[in-house]
């Protein structure tokens, strides 16, 4: 199965080190990418199982990681790691996403032409074996494909106010926003200040 969570083979390499730490620790793996520059960057996105990940977990994660790059130094050159939040407009990279996200936009795109296309936006339908199904809008009729999941070389969802204000009620509910934390917010009439 096509893995989007590291699609490079030095990405694939350097997962193979970083995964099984980010696991041990109970968090998901959810992107990693060596990126190139005048200094390379170590990019991680990770979250809980249910979900989301805070600043500490991050910093967490970016300890131990270290820790182990520093033993196995699989990468020459200096490099920044880099560990975050997949964040709200973030990539699916695993087949399990695109069940989770059912009902959201996404963008998807394929390595190969599929009915003269490769990028195809829409609203996510689920999984159905390994085809990740999105409904797109095709010559003004609403129609649900299919797309093998191998076929894919990149998506993510797109940031809506309905994605929004999902993101926030889940924080809210697992008590990561807490309203009383925050000032009152004063509003004045205009006419009374003439």
């Amino acid at each position: 199965m096509n893995d989007l969570i590291a699609k490079a083979a030095i990405d694939r390499m350097l997962a193979k080190i970083i995964q099984p730490v980010i696991e041990g620790m109970g968090y998901e793996l959810v992107r990693l990418r060596l990126m190139g520059g005048k200094t390379a960057t170590l990019q991680i996105m990770a979250e809980r199982p249910e979900g989301g990940i805070e600043v500490d977990d991050c910093a967490e994660i970016s300890t131990a990681v270290s820790a182990v790059m520093d033993v196995e130094d699989p990468i020459e050159d200096n490099y920044a790691l880099e560990v975050s939040s997949p964040g709200i407009d973030r990539p699916l990279t695993r087949l399990k996403d695109f069940d989770v996200w059912n009902g959201y936009e996404a963008k998807i795109e394929t390595t190969e032409l599929i009915d003269g296309r490769r990028r195809f936006k829409g609203e996510l339908a689920g999984t159905e074996g390994n085809e990740v199904l999105i409904t797109i809008n095709d010559q003004g009729e609403d129609v649900t494909i299919g797309l093998e999941f191998d076929w894919l070389s990149d998506a993510k969802l797109v940031m809506t106010d309905e994605l929004i204000r999902e993101m926030l009620r889940q924080r809210k509910a697992a008590g990561i926003v807490d309203e009383d934390a925050f000032d009152d917010i004063e509003t004045t009439d205009a006419s009374e200040e003439e």
